[in-house]
């Protein structure tokens, strides 16, 4: 699209393109959706926007769910980011989940739209104890920038910058992005599509830290195994989704003006 004038921005995903770790359920998630939609309507005020995401989605569901109403908005520009609640699961398997982000990279770009998408930082530097599934989040990397490269796909490469495994940017529960993390992966896509006033800004370091003592480090890992990571693993053994009864919070295409911050029309 000239300039980045997009006039229709339609998000699919899971709960990092709900908003999650930006707000919360009472006061609305924001998100890098939101702020990757204020961005582009300081350029077009005309911009309408929905955004389809639920938190919990798997690609397929998210194929299944939010493609169809995504293609009957018509969008020019619309955002597919899945895969991390796929590789959480004992069966996941990169290739059936990349296949259902292909197909939606195909669709959408067949209608005229430009599609954006992002890879994953190691999930292992984040939490330590998921180290195990960096294997995992490497797969589904290059997966989806093959992926991505076949269909004409912008890929935000917020997974390749040191910046990305900062703990700042992520939330407590290390699952979601933090207000800043989603500003960095907002700022990314921006970047990535060259909208005006961006810049790779996004990717500079923060000061750093102050060294944490091995003790200090695991009494946090202790608190996150049993405050975060435990939980949702019972939820997985029930079958239960933290998504379970939730729909869309923007359904509509509708002007940026329409919606409360990180809320509803």
């Amino acid at each position: 699209m000239p300039n980045g004038e997009y006039l229709r921005y339609v998000a699919l995903g899971d709960s990092q393109t709900e908003g999650l770790g930006d707000g919360d359920d009472t006061v609305g998630h924001r998100g890098f959706a939101d702020r990757l939609a204020e961005h582009l309507a300081a350029a077009e005020p005309r911009l309408q926007y929905a955004n389809l995401a639920v938190r919990g989605r798997v690609a397929a569901q998210i194929h299944a769910e939010q493609l169809a109403p995504a293609l009957a908005m018509r969008p020019d520009l619309a955002s597919v980011v899945a895969g991390v609640n796929d590789l959480l699961r004992p069966s996941f398997d990169a290739a059936v989940t990349v296949g259902h982000m292909e197909e939606m990279f195909a669709a959408l770009t067949a209608a005229g739209a430009d599609v954006v998408t992002a890879t994953f930082p190691d999930i292992g530097k984040i939490a330590p104890l998921a180290r195990p599934l960096r294997p995992r989040v490497s797969e589904l990397n290059d997966r989806i920038r093959a992926a991505a490269a076949r269909h004409g796909v912008t890929v935000a490469e917020t997974g390749r910058e040191a910046v990305s495994t900062d703990p700042r940017l992520w939330a407590v529960d290390r699952l979601h992005a933090s207000p800043l993390g989603h500003e960095r992966i907002a700022a990314a896509m921006a970047h990535a599509l060259g909208l005006p006033g961006s810049d790779a800004g996004w990717a500079d370091p923060l000061p750093p830290l102050p060294q944490a003592s091995g003790m200090r480090t695991a009494v946090a890992e202790v608190r996150w195994l049993g405050g975060f990571l435990g939980p949702w693993l019972g939820r997985r053994l029930r079958g239960r989704s933290s998504g379970d009864g939730r729909t869309a919070k923007r359904p509509r295409l509708l002007p940026m003006d329409a919606y409360e911050v990180g809320g509803t029309a």
